[in-house]
């Protein structure tokens, strides 16, 4: 075999007094008067290459770093458990008094920034869509699944007019620009043009209903839990059976209908795949729009311009442009990855879709390829409807909220809702009125109710 060469030796050697040192200097329990009185002759007496002198410091050199471990470890021992309660006592301290702050807060923007005002209770079913006159008097209208359509006293809670000639859910309902006439489109096959007369009642101070709750605060309640409803509080007002116009080319659910600006022509989406324009006067049909995959959900008029979107279950929304008589041309929007629940106009060439996909996109018309903005949700959305003068979007949800946004993205608000007030199921529809003094947001959902809230514009953006 092999032997070792003599600098292997010295390496083998040197290896093992620097462990024998280490061990040493690990002896941390040890007193003082223990390590001194170790026989040096021990030490001494291993075979070192290092004069004796050397070897003297070095372990001299050690001891004292060994004593100075040892005092810091006892110091550290000693101030671990003050820092300890110190730290808990300030956590303590700040949680507290942070968490009032913020509650306080919260509680005291909700009831100066979003009040629930009026409930209007009197429908038998869900309520799919709501909507505010744009003449006056100014009332609110609501279409429900019972069948009826029933227009209310906003600041009474009244039902003043009950239109029930449809055979089949009444999906939407819109108020003509400048008559006191109401379109209803219905799961009957059909749309109806109906006239209305009202007498407004005297106005009864409003009570205040916001109940101190903070809009971020969320108690859950059943979804059995709804409004209770004394008989048919739409039994002593008068009732229209017969419409003016009946606008019959659909082979399917008209789903949703609009007024064409100048109030001259209707347009009407169905479950047949089509939207279809009329002339008001005559109820012909003027054009069929066709081109969507699936089932249309919604459609939108342009309040200044002839300009139509549509909305689809193929996770896109039309645009169809009636401007020119000779060209009607037509923008596929393609941008959500579910149904588009509702598209809608706002102010200038700018258009905001929402969709099951729980998001909201803002569209410009003059750029189709990608939206400005998009806000994303836990929840599907419904239709969504935009305050023009101050861009915000109302958000109502499958899930039973209702949020603000502004056209940029930013939260605003979210409605307050609890076991005492606001939406007990989906919310399928959300109406601005931007100059009513009492309610300038109506809310409705499968709860069967219609809510008018009324929101502080001013110190919502203020708040932003």
């Amino acid at each position: 075999m092999p032997t070792e060469s003599g600098s292997c030796s010295s390496a083998r050697q040197a290896k093992q007094k620097r462990k024998s040192h280490s061990l040493s200097i690990r002896r941390t329990n040890s007193s003082e008067q223990e390590r001194t009185g170790l026989p040096r002759e021990m030490l001494e007496g291993q075979d070192s290459k290092l004069p004796s002198s050397v070897r003297s410091t070095l372990l001299e050199l050690f001891g004292q770093i060994e004593r100075e471990f040892e005092n810091l470890y006892i110091e550290n021992l000693e101030s671990s458990h003050s820092t300890s309660q110190l730290s808990q006592k300030l956590k303590t301290t700040y949680k507290a008094s942070t968490s009032k702050i913020v509650s306080s807060f919260k509680t005291t923007t909700s009831r100066a920034v979003c009040q629930l005002v009026k409930e209007y209770i009197g429908h038998r079913d869900g309520i799919w869509d709501v909507s505010v006159a744009r003449t006056q008097p100014v009332v609110l209208g609501t279409a429900s699944a019972d069948h009826t359509a029933l227009l209310w006293s906003i600041e009474t809670g009244k039902c003043l007019v009950k239109y029930a000639g449809h055979v089949g859910s009444v999906n939407s309902i819109k108020f003509h620009p400048s008559e006191q006439l109401a379109l209803t489109a219905s799961g009957d096959q059909t749309a109806h043009i109906w006239r209305y007369v009202v007498q407004l009642p005297t106005p009864q101070p409003v009570a205040d209903t916001s109940q101190q709750i903070s809009g971020e605060d969320e108690i859950e309640c059943s979804d059995k839990d709804e409004p209770d409803i004394d008989g048919d509080v739409s039994s002593d007002c008068p009732t229209v059976r017969m419409p003016l116009t009946s606008l019959k080319s659909h082979q399917g659910v008209v789903i949703a209908a609009d007024w064409l600006v100048g109030g001259k022509q209707a347009v009407t989406a169905s479950w047949d795949r089509t939207a279809n324009l009329y002339d008001v006067e005559t109820s012909e049909l003027v054009h069929s729009l066709t081109g969507h995959d699936q089932e249309l959900t919604h459609c939108c008029t342009h309040p200044t311009q002839r300009l139509v979107v549509t909305s689809s279950r193929d996770t896109t929304f039309r645009l169809w442009d009636f401007r020119d008589p000779s060209i009607h041309s037509v923008n596929v929007f393609q941008g959500h990855t579910d149904t588009v629940t509702s598209a809608v106009f706002t102010v200038g060439d700018n258009v905001v879709s929402g969709s099951d996909d729980r998001t909201v996109k803002v569209w410009d018309l003059k750029n189709m390829r990608s939206p400005i903005a998009t806000i994303r949700t836990d929840s599907a959305i419904n239709r969504i409807n935009v305050c023009v003068g101050q861009k915000i979007i109302a958000l109502p949800h499958d899930n039973r909220q209702v949020r603000l946004f502004d056209m940029s993205g930013v939260r605003l608000a979210r409605l307050p809702r609890s076991s005492r007030q606001g939406h007990r199921r989906m919310v399928c529809c959300s109406a601005w009125s931007e100059d009513h003094p009492i309610c300038n947001l109506f809310t409705c959902g499968f709860d069967r109710q219609a809510i008018g809230w009324n929101i502080n514009i001013p110190a919502l953006l203020q708040e932003k």
